[in-house]
């Protein structure tokens, strides 16, 4: 049986990073990336779900998730599956995808986590390739050609205009949902209850919690893990000893970062440090 691996790269001051990856026993926790993700599947076949449904992704087939899309991921099958994928910042994808005027058209919507299209996997592979297998060979000029002519590519074959909204939560609910995330984004480093919640948010723990799943797609412990690791993950980019970063993102300990780290990333922070560009 062939271990899991995982190699990463991403550059040091652009929202860029790739990572080439096998996992057999690997299983991705509930998350999502500030980012566009866009993935390709080499070999096997990974299972997730995503916006409510449950997807798998085969050989040659795309990967699209937007960014704040919840998903998670694990092998369909025992034979594990291996794939690339890049992450991009959405301000990135608006620059490569801007005219020749410089103006910016509106963001796309991937409404489809998973696409069949072969040609769009072989151009999604060689813009990969560029940044992680070739980033020695490669120059910067050709790696940001491959970039926006990927994103351009992409968002022609697979960008969609929403589907149809689905029936309006009540108002309540929403507002509900966002007076509790307010206050995980403003208590990132404390440890709040669920009462707390509740009374920040104006409804009872359970309905607090319904209305947080339905509107963001994470359990509010999931998302205020989510808010941690992103502020981590900027921590250590700075230089931030990762057992200071830990502590300083609300984690117990460097253990504690790691585990979670390495379940919803799929690599280690010492691993994803030293990934950095030169």
């Amino acid at each position: 049986m062939a271990e899991d691996w995982s190699r990463y790269w991403r550059a040091g001051e652009r929202p860029i990073e790739a990572m080439h990856a096998h996992f057999e026993r690997h299983v991705y926790h509930r998350h999502s990336h500030d980012t566009y993700s866009f993935g390709v599947t080499e070999s096997g076949a990974q299972a997730f779900t995503c916006r409510g449904g449950a997807h798998t992704s085969a050989a040659g087939m795309v990967m699209a998730f937007n960014p704040d899309d919840p998903h998670d991921g694990h092998a369909a099958d025992a034979l594990g599956f291996t794939y690339r994928i890049v992450h991009l910042g959405p301000d990135l994808v608006a620059e490569a995808l801007a005219d020749a005027t410089g103006r910016r058209a509106p963001l796309p919507l991937f409404a489809a986590p998973v696409v069949a299209d072969t040609d769009l996997a072989g151009a999604l592979r060689a813009f990969h390739r560029a940044l992680l297998a070739d980033a020695g060979t490669t120059t910067s000029l050709r790696r940001d050609e491959l970039l926006a002519a990927t994103v351009a590519r992409i968002a022609r074959a697979a960008a969609t205009r929403p589907p149809p909204a689905p029936p309006a939560r009540p108002r309540r609910s929403a507002a509900v949902a966002a007076r509790a995330r307010r206050l995980l984004h403003d208590r990132l480093l404390d440890d709040p209850t669920a009462e707390d919640l509740a009374r920040a948010a104006g409804g009872s723990r359970f309905a607090v919690y319904r209305a947080f799943r339905a509107e963001y797609g994470l359990s509010p412990s999931d998302y205020q893990r989510q808010l941690r690791l992103r502020h981590a993950r900027t921590l250590i980019a700075r230089g931030v000893p990762i057992g200071e970063a830990a502590v300083a993102a609300g984690f117990a300990d460097q253990s504690h970062l790691t585990r979670w780290f390495t379940r919803c990333y799929g690599l280690t922070p010492g691993a994803w440090r030293e990934a950095a560009a030169l």
